[in-house]
């Protein structure tokens, strides 16, 4: 009797077993082929996900489709992990709305329309086939619906965990990729692939040291690639050490900015050359939110992927860190379509993120917002401290057409009257959100309320203005889904950047790449008739002198092994307004390789270069690392 028992027992133990194991659960950023929406990562960090959106700029995108198998025929209940994304507005109209294809028919339910917070909408009982089974996410208004998961399971009555510890490790349990996969051992791990984090690595591996790169996005570049658009601003080749830019050079080519300097200096063989690229490509002038071609996705790739040293790992984001003794020793990176994850081991390591993710995660003391009067004796600092940051940009163009052209009425969008339309064909920077907001953890917020505002402006213009008949023929044509980002969290190293250094002229014995953009701070701007917050900045600024910044301001005090190079380097919060560029971010790089290359001759840590070795560094920046002369033919 007991051994028919405990056989009942297992049997009923491996039926359960069955039925959770042919359950089916697909991250969205994993689908096979992804259609017209994109995967969106600037939220990872808070949900644990990235997920795909349907970025069609009022046109529905191409279905996103994949494929699973199923052991057995049975009914299953859909859940999809979705939200109403204007519901935060306190908005009803639902405009990322989306239908769910299982085996080309819809389910039931339209999705994106319940919930302002991600959680799980249910989507009713399906029978499904035995064997292959299709999928698809079918977007129905190109306004930004969103997807981060499917599950189906064949316990009706299951509902999926919602929020916290209990998703993550419900989600962990679901998406297991096989035994954590070796990345490779390195002199120096560069995490970040934005214009700091490219130039430390081509530095580094110049100078002889093995280096991994790693960005959780398909392209380098950061805030001057193809998805934001931002242009390259800063000054470089400045003394102290006039090599220090040549680099930066090679990976940015002729911009804006060396453009304005070269009509002020129109004399020198330089100056010439790029008056000659410019006057043959004059789309280059542009500096923001211009053509994708402007900002050279492809040329930075080249750049990267010739320097034998440097292995590129793209689409990879950092989710944790291994400490031992004040030390990074690893790092896991999860491949964000495929879910795979990656060790990486290296003695240095580089926080090229902007956002400070590395450090945050190896517990490397930061500060975000600005610091009081009282804390740093700066002239600008408010009386008390708070969490102003400077904002987001979401850019956008239109362009000229020679047919009319049709957009929805946004009633969920941020509302325009005649008095405080905008009636122009491109937003720049001052299309900039999230100043009064958590950078780090209200991102999608930053950037939804943005896209409310550009969204809420085209379409009064082109349905409701006084100015209908000029903007009948012109289209939407670009409309950035990744933020730019100015400030967030800062590192804070051996010296704090203070306004007074700047502004003084202090000099310090460890000099190194010279900051030459003013002291310019962005403030939330309010416009009458608008209720909601602001969503556009003004700036302030003062001129500087060309400025030396301490090598000290790269590298963290108490995490012993991390470099930074970027908009989160040791410094204030007033002295990042003038260091933030990013022509000063790839000097920042520059000089990150060069000091690493030092802690690998010697076998010693960043603090010990300023203490042991600054001769050395010194004469590295004065030799450089760049092809100096460029641009050539």
């Amino acid at each position: 009797m007991r051994k028919r028992y405990v056989l009942l027992i297992v049997a009923l133990f491996c039926l359960t077993c069955r039925a959770w194991c042919d359950d089916v659960f697909i991250e969205a950023e994993s689908f096979e082929k992804k259609g017209g929406w994109v995967i969106d990562t600037q939220s990872t960090s808070v949900m644990g996900s990235p997920y795909l959106l349907a970025h069609g700029l009022g046109v529905p995108v191409q279905d996103a489709t994949t494929s699973f198998s199923l052991s057995k025929a049975t009914e299953y209940r859909l859940w999809v992990r979705t939200r109403d994304w204007t519901r935060t507005w306190g908005r009803t109209e639902s405009p990322g709305r989306f239908q769910v294809l299982l085996n080309g028919k819809p389910a039931n339910p339209l999705f994106g329309t319940r919930d302002k917070e991600w959680d799980w909408q249910d989507g009713g009982v399906v029978f499904l086939p035995k064997g292959r089974n299709s999928i698809a996410l079918h977007d129905l208004t190109g306004f930004e619906g969103r997807c981060d998961a499917i599950y189906l399971t064949s316990r009706l009555e299951s509902e999926p965990p919602s929020k916290g510890d209990e998703l993550a490790l419900f989600r962990q349990k679901k998406t297991r990729c096989g035994a954590l996969a070796s990345g490779g051992e390195y002199d120096l791990v560069v995490v970040g692939g934005g214009i700091a984090g490219c130039c430390a690595a081509v530095s580094a591996a110049r100078l002889g040291c093995r280096v991994a790169l790693i960005q959780n996005r398909p392209v380098l570049g950061g805030n001057n690639s193809s998805e934001v658009r931002v242009g390259l601003s800063g000054l470089i080749n400045k003394s102290p050490y006039p090599q220090l830019g040549n680099l930066m050079d090679e990976l940015g080519g002729v911009g804006y900015w060396t453009y304005q300097e070269a009509i002020q200096d129109s004399s020198s063989e330089r100056s010439k050359q790029i008056l000659s690229i410019m006057n043959l490509h004059p789309e280059k002038n542009i500096h923001n939110a211009g053509p994708a071609s402007n900002y050279e996705d492809e040329k930075k790739l080249r750049l990267v992927e010739s320097e034998p040293l440097v292995t590129l790992f793209l689409n990879t984001e950092i989710i944790r860190v291994k400490m031992r003794k004040g030390q990074i020793r690893e790092v896991i990176g999860k491949n964000i379509e495929s879910g795979r994850e990656t060790c990486f081991r290296g003695t240095l390591f580089a926080d090229c993120t902007g956002d400070g993710n590395l450090g945050c995660l190896a517990g490397a003391d930061f500060r975000m917002g600005r610091e009081s009067k009282e804390e740093t004796q700066e002239a600008s600092a408010p009386d008390q401290a708070d969490c102003l940051t400077m904002g987001t940009s979401v850019q956008w163009y239109a362009e000229e057409t020679e047919s009319p052209q049709p957009f929805p009425d946004c009633p969920w969008a941020v509302e325009f009257n005649e008095t405080n339309c905008f009636p122009i064909v491109h937003g720049e920077w001052m299309w900039e959100t999230g100043l009064e907001r958590n950078q780090i953890t209200e991102t999608e917020q930053i950037r939804d309320y943005a896209l409310r505002a550009v969204y809420g402006n085209w379409s009064y213009l082109k349905n409701h203005s006084t100015r209908q008949q000029e903007f009948s023929q012109k289209r939407l044509v670009w409309v950035a889904y990744i933020g730019g980002k100015r400030e967030s969290r800062r590192l804070l190293g051996d010296v704090v950047l203070t306004e007074q250094d700047v502004l003084g002229h202090i000099p310090y014995d460890d000099a190194s790449f010279t900051t030459t953009w003013p002291i310019d701070l962005h403030y939330p701007e309010r416009i009458a008739g608008i209720r909601e917050e602001p969503f556009t900045a003004y700036s302030e600024s003062k001129p500087i002198q060309p400025y030396a910044v301490p090598y000290r301001c790269l590298y963290s005090r108490n995490v012993d092994n991390l470099f930074m190079a970027g908009r989160n380097i040791s410094v204030t919060h007033i002295a990042l307004g003038t260091v933030r560029v990013m022509r000063t971010g790839g000097m920042m790089g520059e000089v990150v390789g060069m000091a690493a290359s030092i802690c690998k001759r010697h076998r010693v840590l960043p603090r010990a270069v300023y203490a042991d070795y600054l001769s050395e560094l010194k004469d590295l920046m004065t030799k450089g690392v760049g092809t100096p002369g460029f641009p050539d033919k």
